[in-house]
Order: structure tokens, then sequence, then C-alpha cells
């Protein structure tokens, strides 16, 4: 089988936002698949927030994007071609080979999703890395006790918006914070916060937080990290504890990114502040999977998906990550999944 195939690769480093010229769509051949290997045609492609500091060439949890390279990423795709024992033609498969069509996996990159327990796409939210990353932040960080105030910032994005139900289900009273008045609805009605607010148009995100949080705050789960955090600090419990997920809010920052000292508040609230990466718990994604996936079949967490559709538009849907566009998980569908 010979497949032509489309990539789309980092064409040069962002300064500030990306844009169009950051990435280029290049097409060529597949890699036929040899022993012990199966070529893939990807379905879905998962865009997130961390991959903006993997454009930057620069130190961190995890090395740089090269350049005139693929971007990789989450991805889910179809078998059709196998010459792995381990799997065959029609499998649909997990991995982390990013933005491209076609896909040849050595048979220890990939791992096979049961396509029957919820629809494949979940498997890049809710069950995946999006998931484990709320449960594991929350949970080993942010430890909610029964009565104690949850405030997440970025509530209604993927992984916001299953910390906040993962909260209730401890029995918390949870805060979101996001930006549009049908974010606050679907974080009150749907997923059923206990209060929201919206930064965007709050006169005063301090007084705002203060009503909706009349017992302070113990846990706050951040993603954003700026001045949304700023507020929040202002209302800490002694002995809060604060998961630091996420900074979306200075990632395309052309500068530093000076803010109030966060010193004296930890010192005289005897706070936690800790950041973390799921890859601290990968010896731990089982039990977190099987816990997701428990409270998903019983009704008790529900998850919402932004699919934008094409993979051309793959840039595009990036870019509207920043934007804050999407609410739950953001993903491309790049093809159907045959019947």
């Amino acid at each position: 089988m010979n497949n032509k195939k489309e990539q789309i690769i980092l064409a040069e480093r962002p300064t500030g936002t990306p844009d169009k010229n950051t990435f280029k769509l290049v097409e060529t051949d597949s890699k036929q698949p040899e022993k012990g290997e199966v070529l893939i045609r990807t379905l879905y492609v998962s865009v997130d927030p961390y991959m903006r500091g993997r454009m930057i060439d620069a130190p961190s949890y995890v090395a740089p994007f090269e350049l005139n390279a693929v971007i990789d990423g989450g991805a889910i795709g179809e078998v059709v071609e196998s010459k792995s024992d381990q799997f065959q033609s029609g499998d649909v498969v997990i991995g982390g080979y990013g933005w491209q069509t076609y896909y040849t996996a050595k048979e220890n990159e990939i791992r096979k999703i049961d396509k029957d327990i919820a629809p494949i796409s979940t498997h890049l939210g809710i069950l995946g890395m999006t998931g484990l990353t709320a449960y594991f932040g929350l949970l080993e960080i942010g430890k909610p006790k029964e009565g104690e105030t949850v405030v997440i910032s970025g509530a209604a994005g993927a992984v916001g918006s299953i910390v906040g139900q993962i909260a209730k289900i401890k029995g918390a009273h949870v805060v979101g914070i996001a930006g549009s008045d049908e974010k606050i609805q679907y974080l009150k009605e749907e997923l059923h916060f206990d209060d929201a607010v919206n930064y965007k148009t709050t006169a005063n995100l301090e007084n705002d937080l203060a009503k909706a949080c009349p017992n302070g705050i113990d846990v706050y789960f951040d993603n954003v990290g700026g001045e949304i955090s700023d507020a929040v600090h202002a209302h800490l419990n002694k002995f809060a504890r604060m998961p630091i997920c996420g900074a979306i809010s200075s990632y395309n920052l052309e500068g530093e990114d000076i803010g109030p000292r966060v010193q004296t508040t930890l010192i005289k609230k005897s706070a936690v502040m800790q950041g973390f990466t799921l890859g601290d718990f990968a010896d731990r994604f089982p039990e977190g999977t099987v816990a997701l996936a428990e409270w998903l079949q019983e009704g008790k967490l529900k998850y919402q998906e932004t699919i934008k559709e094409g993979f051309e538009n793959i840039p595009d849907a990036f870019l509207d990550l920043f934007e804050g566009n999407n609410i739950g998980k953001l993903l491309v569908k790049v093809a159907e999944l045959p019947q």
C-alpha cells in the first residue's frame, strides 16, 4: 500500500503569538511498514497549550520541536497495514506521532484502545492525558477535603472542566473562572459548579471571588497564571494548596512575565504551590484511567469537545487555544473511522 501523506512542520520559531508563518504543510511518501511496524491513518489529533513551549529552543521538561520537522503530539488513528503480531488492520490506536495524515509506527510506540467503551476521541481527552492531568494534579497536590473551596482558572477548558467535576465528587465547593458568558453557563448548568466568574466582564475580580468564595480558598488549580492568579492569591486560606498546571497567560509574551511576588503570601498562609507535569505520575496511569472510566460510566463526569474538521485547519485550531474559543477538549478530526 503506497500512501502520500501530509505533515504540518514547524517552519520557524515564533516570537510572541504564533501565526500561520509558524507552520508549513508539506507532502511526502509514507514509509512502508517493516516487521514489527504498522501503517496508521490518522483520525484525530490533539492541540494543546504545552505545544507552545516546545516551539522555543530552550531547556524544559521535554525537548523542543525541531525546525522543519513534524509537530508531534497526541493522535488517534486506524491501522491500515500491519507487519506486527500485536496489531491487525482495523485496530484503533493512540500514540504521540502528531500532525500527519499517515504514520508508520513501531509496535512499541502505540497502544490499542477500546473503541466500544466511549467515543474514540475521549482517549485524547477525558480518558487520556487531559483527564489524567486533572486527576493527579487535583488529588495528589490539591488534596481537596469535603466542604473545602476549590477554585479553577481556565475552568471551561479541557483540564479545568474535569478538575471541577472531580472536586465536586469529593464534596468541595467549586468555583470556576472562565472568559465568556457561554462558558459560565456551561460550568454552572451543565457541570454543576457552585459558582463561576467571568474574568473578562467583571469590574473587580477580587471582589467577585470574595462573593463566590465566602469561606476563602483552600485549593487553587492554576491553568493560566498572570493577573487572574494574583487575584486568587488574595483569598487563600491557611494551608492552601495550589497545583500549577499551566500559565497560558504568559506563553506568548515577548518579555518577562512580571507581577506581584508570591513569597509573602505563601509564608503568611503556610500555603503550598507546586508545579507538575503528567509524567510525574507515569507509573500510576492505570489507576487514574480506571477511576476516570468508572466515574464516566456512572454519569459522575461529563465532557464536551470542540472539534474542528480538516487536517489543514490544525494550525488555526491551535491558535484558537490562545483566544479561548474552545469549551472542553479541542481536537481536529482528520478522517472518519469506517463503520
